[in-house]
């Protein structure tokens, strides 16, 4: 169950919200009295409610918005038991100075904001002794280890838990809660609205995670990554799996270099049946893997791994979904290998530029790689076995592929183009990796010139459903994963 939480200055709002979220579906919110700029009539709020609601008033020093005095506060929580509602919200400093009374339910609960401390365990049963139906437990996460710690805290406890990270890399413990024995979990309201660090919306949690169809049995997926808030894969992965009724659930981890390790090793505990891999960790996470296929072999960079049978199998869908994407556009020449002897500018040095380098040498292209940071331009073309220029030097290539593997162009820097349109040959074939936008401004220059064109949304699309394949065993819906993809990104405005 998801508990949404609605904190706004006047009661009216408060109570319009309520039954706003109860018509789309909620079926517990939390009212946050610290939020209401006037004196509170608790009576007014709760009298007529269309489901059930956690009362809490929330000091600043908790995180919240309370300025009034102690007295006074206590004196709201008391009122809303009095008055007979679902739950109030008690922090462990003062649950035992309102005791029980009636039906309400007592969530007792500690936040820190700093970090998520060594003792989680000894603070839950701390909390579990001051008469709680539901302990709750709030703190920062400073590394992916923290949601497995609050995880594993979860599913452990004597006393139903709520617990989570909050923060971006606290995520995942927000979203896979409920697996582990959560009660509820919270989300806001709107998305520009959040109450806590790091929370999602309801429409989030239904739409895109399908937060109540998560059970004990749900098995578990993600992409890691960092930066990785703006990752369109779980939105694919998981309409896919809802689409092919699989419980499963897919989530964003977002993990640091220097936790990468710490992470894969967690990933067994937890459970993790398999993961997509981006930047920064493509060829890293390759000391990890037990198996590889050919193609991780020679680009030296996986995007996908899978966890069975006590291995962890390493591949690189972005390679195949590029190929079968260029041999697509390059379906109507003759001749067997029609990349050969062709010129093949590659942009970028990443793992995608790796993996498009590759696959343009294989099919005996001339690829000459271009980064802006000329070291590691270099070091790829020494192991794909390729030419590399000064990114100043790009203009002077007279190539007739073209491949954009940098993030130049990527919202929100819309305006901005890898190379510029005078230096785009007519028939020449133009690949932009970047998916948002997919018109980009190096594919509408293109265009103009004229060339042929292949969008980033084609790859990402293509390396997903290949993915879908290695973590299902069933094809992927690709027709399905382009047109949910193609209406998350025409909702933004440029």
């Amino acid at each position: 169950m998801i508990c949404v939480s609605i904190g706004r200055g006047r009661h009216k709002h408060m109570i319009a919200e309520h039954r706003h979220l109860v018509e789309q579906g909620a079926e517990l919110v939390e009212l946050r009295l610290d939020y209401i700029d006037r004196e509170v009539n608790v009576k007014r709020l709760v009298v007529d409610r269309p489901c059930p609601v956690i009362i809490t008033c929330r000091r600043e020093a908790d995180g919240g918005k309370w300025r009034g005095t102690e007295e006074d506060r206590l004196t709201l929580l008391r009122m809303a038991i009095a008055e007979g509602v679902d739950y109030v919200d008690l922090e462990e400093d003062i649950a035992d100075s309102i005791p029980r009374f009636g039906k309400t339910r007592r969530i007792v609960s500690l936040h820190d904001f700093q970090k998520t401390p060594d003792d989680l365990e000894k603070i839950r049963d701390r909390l579990c002794q001051l008469d709680a139906d539901i302990v709750k437990i709030a703190t920062m996460a400073n590394n992916p280890h923290d949601n497995f710690r609050m995880l594993r805290m979860i599913a452990s406890s004597p006393v139903s838990t709520v617990g989570m990270c909050m923060g971006e890399i606290g995520t995942p413990s927000r979203l896979l809660s409920g697996r582990f024995g959560a009660p509820f979990t919270y989300a806001t309201f709107h998305h520009e609205r959040a109450l806590a660090p790091g929370q999602l919306s309801f429409r989030q949690m239904r739409e895109v995670y399908h937060y109540d169809d998560i059970n004990s049995e749900t098995e578990i997926y993600g992409v890691i990554g960092d930066p990785i808030g703006h990752s369109l894969s779980p939105l694919l992965h998981n309409a896919a799996f809802r689409r092919e009724a699989l419980n499963k659930v897919y989530v964003p981890f977002r993990v640091p270099a220097s936790h990468l390790d710490e992470f894969i090793r967690d990933c067994r505990e937890l459970g993790v049946k398999g993961l997509s891999v981006t930047i920064p960790h493509k060829e890293a996470v390759l000391r990890h893997c037990t198996r590889v296929d050919g193609a991780v072999k020679g680009i030296g960079a996986a995007n996908t791994l899978v966890f069975e049978d006590g291995e962890i199998v390493g591949w690189n869908t972005d390679y195949r979904a590029a190929m079968i994407s260029l041999d697509r556009e390059l379906k109507t020449q003759e001749r067997p290998t029609p990349l050969a002897g062709h010129q093949a500018l590659v942009l970028g040095a990443g793992g995608a530029a790796r993996a498009l380098a590759f696959g343009l040498r294989r099919r005996g292209a001339d690829v000459v790689i271009c980064s802006r940071t000329r070291q590691r331009a270099e070091k790829l073309a020494k192991d794909i076995g390729c030419r590399a220029l000064a990114w100043d030097d790009r203009s002077k290539v007279k190539a007739e592929v073209v491949i954009n593997a940098t993030p130049i162009g990527m919202h929100p820097n819309v305006d901005e183009s890898p190379l510029d349109k005078n230096h785009l040959r007519p028939n020449a074939i133009v690949f932009d990796t970047v998916y948002n936008p997919e018109q980009t401004l190096l594919i509408k220059q293109a265009r103009k010139r004229p060339c042929r064109v292949i969008t980033g949304v084609e790859m990402f699309v293509g390396q997903a459903a290949l993915q879908f394949k290695h973590f299902t065993g069933m094809d992927g819906p690709v027709d399905f994963m382009r047109e949910q993809m193609k209406r998350a990104i025409g909702a933004v405005k440029y």
